[in-house]
Order: C-alpha cells, then sequence, then structure tokens
C-alpha cells in the first residue's frame, strides 16, 4: 500500500471526524462508502491533501477491518461487538494509521484518537480509548498473526481482511494460491475508470486533452473506450465532464455493451439500468438510432439515468419507472431485438471500490439473490423476439449468482442457447472467457469482477 502523507493535526482534525462519522453510517446503517464520501467531499472545505488523506482513512479502514478488529479484540477486555459503534471506529481508525500510513507517527494518531473520544463521550471514554491503543502499542513488536499450517481459515481471514465465510468459499472456488492473490487485489485501491463518449470524439482525443492538462491517465488494456485515471479528486472536475464526453464506468463493465452488440434501429430493454452507464453505451453501440428502454425499481436510480443521458447528448434512451419482477405492461409489453439484465446480486466483485460490502453481505445473501435473478430472468424472457439475444450480468464472484443460474435457466428454457462470448469481445478481451462464459477477475486482470452470459432464442 502507498504510505498516505500526513497533514498538519490542526488541519487534519476534522477529516479523522468525518472518517470516524462515515465508518459509524457504514457500520450501523449499511450505507454506501462512496456516497457519504463523496457529501463529505462536496460539504467541507479541505484542501487537496486532505481530501485524499480522508478517502485513505475511511476505504483503508474498511479494507483492513478484519485485521484490526484482530488485534483490538486481543486487547480490549470486553466484547468488541459491545463496544459504542463510534468509539469502535475511532480505534480501528487509529490503528489504521499506525499499521499502514507511514508518514503519521504513532503519538500523533493516538492524542487524535482520544481527542476524538473526548469530544465525543468525555473523559472516561477518552480514557477508555487511550488504554486500548497505549497497550497495542506496548505489545506491537510481539504480534504474531495465526499459523497457516495451523488454521488457513483464520490465517487468510486476518491476514487478507475478509470475512471467514466468504474466504472459505473462495478456496473452494479457487484453490489457496489464487484466493491469496484475489483478497490482496480486493485490498489494492480501485482505480478511477470511465468510457469515452463516442458520440462525442475518441478515446485517442480525450486521453491526448487530459495528458497535455497534467492528468495521470492510461488507456485501459480490455475495454478500447476505457481510460484509466490516477488521482484523488471528484469526477465532476475532470476537463469534458459537463460537456458530456465521458462517462464513469468499471472497465470490465463497459465489455457487457459489446457482447449484446446492439444495431442502429432496434428495440433494446436494459432491465436494471441505474445509473445508466449500460443503457447509455448501448446508445453509443447503435450510433443513438434505435431505442433503449432502461427500466429500474428506484426512482431516485432513474434520476441518476436521466441526468447522464442528458449530459452525454444522448436521444435514444428512455427511461422508466418498473418492476420488472412484476412483469412488464403497457408501452413496455412489446417484443425486444435485444435484452441486457445486469441483475442485482452480492457485489462481491467489486470490493476495491466497494470494500464495505465484504462485511454487509452473508451467505445466505447468494442463495436469495440467486432466487431473484431467475425470477427475473423468467420475466424478461418472454419479451425477446425470436432469433434475439439476451445477456445476463452480475459484479459478483459466486457460482450460484452465475453459472448456476444461467444453467439453470437454458434447462428451463429449451428455446434458447447460450453463445460463445468471445465472439463477441473486442480485441484482448476476447481471452476473458471460461468455457463459454465471460469473466473477468481482479486478480487475474485487474479489473472489477465480472460475468456474463450471451444466450440466443431461437428463431
Amino acid at each position: 500500500m502507498k504510505p498516505a502523507k500526513a497533514s498538519d493535526p490542526s488541519r487534519t482534525e476534522s477529516c479523522r471526524e468525518l472518517a470516524a462519522e462515515i465508518l459509524c453510517k457504514v457500520e450501523t446503517r449499511k450505507a454506501y462508502a462512496d456516497l457519504l464520501l463523496d457529501r463529505a467531499l462536496k460539504q467541507s472545505v479541505l484542501s487537496p491533501r486532505d481530501r485524499a488523506l480522508l478517502t485513505e482513512l475511511v476505504y483503508g479502514t474498511l479494507r483492513w477491518r478484519s485485521r484490526l478488529d484482530w488485534h483490538l479484540s486481543r486487547d480490549l477486555h470486553r466484547s468488541l461487538t459491545k463496544t459504542d459503534p463510534y468509539l469502535r471506529n475511532v480505534l480501528r481508525l487509529a490503528l489504521f494509521q499506525i499499521l499502514f500510513l507511514d508518514k503519521v507517527p504513532d503519538y500523533a494518531a493516538v492524542n487524535e484518537a482520544v481527542e476524538q473520544a473526548k469530544r465525543y463521550g468525555g473523559k472516561r471514554s477518552a480514557g477508555f480509548v487511550n488504554g486500548v491503543l497505549r497497550k497495542f502499542l506496548s505489545e506491537k513488536g510481539r504480534i504474531s498473526y495465526p499459523k497457516p499450517d495451523d488454521d488457513l481459515l483464520s490465517y487468510l481471514a486476518v491476514i487478507g481482511s475478509h470475512p471467514q465465510w466468504l474466504v472459505k468459499r473462495w478456496l473452494g472456488q479457487f484453490g489457496r494460491e489464487e484466493t491469496e492473490a484475489l483478497l490482496k487485489a480486493n485490498n489494492e485501491e480501485a482505480p478511477l475508470t470511465v468510457r469515452a463518449n463516442l458520440l462525442k470524439g475518441t478515446r485517442e482525443a480525450l486521453l491526448s486533452q487530459w495528458l497535455e492538462s497534467g492528468l495521470e491517465a492510461a488507456p485501459t488494456r480490455w475495454s478500447p473506450q476505457g481510460i484509466r485515471v490516477n488521482g484523488s479528486f471528484g469526477v465532476e472536475r475532470l476537463p469534458g465532464f459537463g460537456e458530456g464526453l465521458f462517462q464513469v464506468q468499471g472497465e470490465a463493465s463497459q465489455l457487457v455493451g459489446y457482447l449484446l452488440d446492439p444495431k442502429p434501429g432496434e428495440r433494446v430493454l436494459d432491465a436494471c439500468a441505474a445509473p445508466g452507464g449500460k443503457s447509455t453505451h448501448l446508445a453509443e453501440l447503435a450510433h443513438d438510432q434505435g431505442e433503449i428502454i432502461a427500466t429500474d425499481i428506484s426512482a431516485r436510480g432513474l434520476e441518476k439515468v436521466k441526468e447522464n443521458v442528458r449530459r452525454l447528448g444522448i436521444r435514444s434512451v428512455h427511461p422508466y419507472c418498473a418492476d420488472v419482477l412484476q412483469g412488464l405492461d403497457g408501452i413496455l409489453a412489446v417484443p425486444y431485438d435485444r435484452i441486457v439484465v445486469d441483475a442485482p446480486c452480492s457485489a462481491l466483485g467489486t470490493l476495491r471500490s466497494h470494500p464495505e460490502a465484504r462485511w454487509h453481505r452473508s451467505e445466505s445473501d447468494i442463495e436469495r439473490l440467486s432466487r431473484l435473478q431467475r425470477q427475473l430472468l423468467n420475466q424478461v424472457e418472454r419479451f425477446l423476439k425470436p432469433g434475439g439475444t439476451l445477456v445476463y450480468a452480475t459484479c459478483t464472484l459466486t457460482h450460484e449468482e452465475n453459472e448456476q443460474t444461467v444453467e439453470n435457466f437454458l434447462r428451463s428454457h429449451a428455446d434458447f442457447v447460450l453463445e460463445d462470448a468471445s465472439g463477441y469481445l473486442p480485441g484482448e478481451a476476447r481471452q476473458l472467457v471460461s468455457g463459454r462464459y465471460f469473466i473477468a477477475l481482479p486478480h487475474r486482470h485487474d479489473t472489477e469482477g465480472f460475468f456474463a452470459a450471451r444466450m440466443r432464442k431461437k428463431g
């Protein structure tokens, strides 16, 4: 991990308080860290260095929570789960700085945490936090982690900072070597990846503009439209955002549009469209000629779709608030040439950008979500024309939500056939195929984890 630089304590105190508040809300309300962080960055007056520090504190503490909690549990005289949530996250923040941020002196991290605790709960809270952290520092050089030969599962869960149930599942799916690589990849910082808007220019032109302005950016390997940008800043500050020259979208997610392969003049359904990354990409690939029906159950999510459609200057995307699980009716209940279902899932392929997902999910969610995914496919397939294309996609890494969902669908729908994804992916992305499925993995391909299957309805 690249060490973060500490600002002057008098200027960064607000960073740590903001971080503790965000972490507490993420834990107690299952809130999304990126949304809370984005709101905090917009509402607070922070220097660029402090903005970067706040981001690192929030995401770093979430990534390494399992290892931090392992240390804290050894130093507490009571259960960590029974500790006040705010103080628990103050302790995690301090320990993260001590263990991972080389430029933050140990005494500074402790003093900041004690002062935070005092402002929150008075002298008693400050004394509690001070005692725990001082005890950790006194034993810091004698710490020993679980031994892999004695208990591999506990070792990986602590060192790799993932819940044990998930580590156990991936050990069975990938084996030890790949699981260790996957855990390591998930704890790396997620890159900011955007998709150049083909309706307003080329990737080369946008990249050239950014490089000339001093941004650190480079073309993505797998997607011919993608650009990676380095740096800590709001995406709205990137040149060309307001003009609609690009859309934020993960690299693997961009490849789903190519897999569906929409043509000008076709009627396409994006059944779970918010926030609009795929809908707008499908419009670009079809030269904004045709009709992209973008449905979603979330009215707030659809507002984001509409916002992106307007900014990108797209005319062929038409958003509708609809619960596809309840079926389609009215003007939506017509045959489609192509349908994409980017289904709600456990999102275990997005842990680089959403580290809190590993703590919010449980094993029971996987079976619940796989049932939901099967229901979605069964609803939309009725509206696909004979000869039409259905793409099913998720951003997770479980067999139940991916291969098994597709196989169950194909067994009960003899009029559908699975097509080879490699025949539709662009350039080097044809390598991201296992069997006939599109599969991108963080530790192998340096992308978010993604799965997709392309199916054709027999004519």
